[in-house]
């Protein structure tokens, strides 16, 4: 008779980590890559416009992200260089990384956010097009580019987080080219010897080899 119990066997848990290691894995790479993207492509767009008056009446001025503030590209460069860092540094290293990685989309958003409001470079092109270097621009307005920007720096930032989290269940480079390998090479074995050729005879006796065979 078959022996029947209302005990549930327990449940392997043993490939839960690797899981949850490729899925945060995954995640990482597309919001971070995305991230960098967007904060690259949001830095060259238009986030203020206003006009400047000069002689000739009303100048239009435009100012883009680049022009605010470079900080946002330069962070997301940073970013992307972080995120292929990770797989090539283990532990403490992984872990400094990961924490650069993270900051870097904590700065993009930040200075993003703050660049939403910022006049400060189309003041300076009102200064340049009206030759008065105390002129402001007139009727400024702002875009949604640098809230775009912002949230390629939240997208990193989530990248970040998640090396950080489970960055040690992520692979690492391959060291197939560590030392050793080429010693666990067979060696080749040595031609024979032809006592007719005087040259075989003196490799024969570099190596320490008997050139007689005896």
């Amino acid at each position: 008779m078959e022996y029947v119990t209302a005990v549930p066997h327990p449940r392997s848990e043993s490939g839960e980590p690797a899981r949850s290691g490729r899925r945060s894995l995954a995640v990482a790479l597309l919001s971070g890559a995305l991230g960098a993207a967007v904060a690259l492509l949001s830095s060259r767009q238009r986030w203020a416009e206003g006009t400047a008056t000069v002689a000739g009446g009303a100048f239009p001025l435009t100012a883009k992200g680049s022009d605010v503030t470079g900080v946002p590209a330069a962070l997301a460069i940073v970013g992307l260089a972080a995120l292929v860092a990770v797989f090539a540094v283990r532990r403490a290293g992984r872990l400094l990384v990961s924490a650069l990685l993270a900051l870097s989309g904590a700065g993009i958003a930040a200075a993003a956010l703050l660049g939403a409001s910022d006049g400060s470079a189309l003041d300076e092109k009102a200064a340049e097009a009206s030759g008065d270097t105390s002129a402001t621009v007139d009727a400024l307005s702002h875009t949604g580019w640098p809230y775009v920007a912002a949230a390629g720096g939240a997208l990193i930032l989530v990248a970040g987080l998640l090396a950080l989290r489970y960055g040690g269940l992520w692979p690492a480079m391959s060291g197939r080219y560590e030392r050793g390998t080429a010693a666990q090479r067979p060696r080749r074995a040595p031609k024979p010897v032809d006592p007719d050729r005087p040259e075989d005879i003196w490799k024969a006796l570099d190596r320490g080899e008997d050139p007689t065979g005896a």
